[in-house]
């Protein structure tokens, strides 16, 4: 069983995995990453990463030296956003301090792929409590100086940034938050430009802000990563990520999955995620919330050679 204190884990597949073998072994070390190193041994050993799933895009990822989240929510206060009627749009905002602090005991760099609640309400207190770095766009940022996030440690993006961190770099692509309904809406779309807004009470006030795909890369093991199913596909055709982050939905994106799979080189790995129910307990195995199956399925299809990697809460995978 893996411990969190642990700084050099062993490798370890965990979760449903398709498309396991020399195939898979062979295209990660086309992009460099573990494979190439066991296999030549004059090549430094690629730094251990521990992949950890806390529900809907919440992520952590842990080396020896660092911890790198992506939208860290774990406060998970009901709002009806798988139900029939959907998200209330009138819920009250709540940060479980209490729950951070189980869970997401530290943080050097948090990355904000977007505004609505299930990615951001809780990364002003995190931000506060471990003095973390946070890169969002200005829609983001303000929301989060308007939830008393520190000023000095926030920093805005565009999307086409490359920053250099210690030990890791951070890639910033332009993005796109999937539609639903007839008339292909944003839930609760809009920016806040400019001045920064009255504090958000309820969950329509945080609103998309627009959206941000980030590229994490340790070294060897790279991660690719976008907070909604949609992504600006002629941006990142050039990328050869070790591992994607997909999740269900996308019905009014054209191929999502196949067209992403594709964009990205047919990864090695492809990772599940935003697929649970989370108004369900972090603490319990994950509810579906998005039809993990059929994903699975597309995923198979198309890209048969990627292991396909579905994590449960707050379990972890080593690369």
């Amino acid at each position: 069983m893996n411990t969190p204190n642990d700084p050099t884990p062993p490798i370890r597949r965990r979760g449903l995995l398709i498309g396991t073998g020399a195939t898979a072994l062979a295209a990660t070390a086309a992009v460099g990453g573990i494979a190439a190193a066991q296999e030549d041994d004059t090549q430094p050993e690629a730094p251990a990463v521990r992949l950890r799933w806390l529900g809907t895009n919440a992520w952590e990822f842990t080396t020896a030296n660092a911890t790198v989240l992506i939208d860290p929510w774990v406060s998970r206060f009901p709002t009806g956003a798988y139900t029939e009627e959907g998200a209330d749009p009138e819920t009250e905002i709540e940060v479980h301090e209490d729950v951070i602090d189980e869970h997401l005991p530290k943080a050097d760099t948090i990355l904000v792929t977007h505004g609505h609640w299930d990615h951001i309400a809780d990364v002003p207190y995190l931000a506060t409590r471990t003095g973390a770095t946070v890169l969002g766009t200005e829609t983001h940022l303000n929301l989060l100086r308007a939830m008393d996030a520190p000023e000095a440690q926030l920093s805005q993006v565009l999307g086409g940034e490359l920053y250099q961190f210690d030990g890791y770099t951070v890639e910033v692509f332009r993005s796109s938050h999937s539609a639903s309904g007839e008339h292909k809406r944003i839930l609760f779309g809009g920016t806040r430009p400019g001045e920064v807004p009255k504090r958000p009470k309820k969950i329509k006030d945080l609103v998309e802000g627009g959206s941000l795909t980030f590229m994490l890369d340790f070294g060897g093991v790279s991660f690719f990563n976008a907070g909604s199913a949609n992504f600006h596909e002629h941006e990142i055709a050039h990328l050869r990520p070790t591992a994607v982050f997909v999740q269900p939905g996308g019905g009014h994106t054209p191929g999502y999955v196949e067209r992403l799979l594709e964009a990205t080189g047919f990864p090695p790995y492809v990772i599940a995620t935003h697929w649970d129910d989370f108004d369900k307990p972090l603490t319990e195995p994950a509810v579906p919330g998005g039809d993990v199956e059929a994903l699975r399925e597309r995923v198979a299809a198309a890209s048969p050679d990627s292991e396909f990697l579905l994590i449960d809460h707050l379990e972890s995978h080593d690369f």
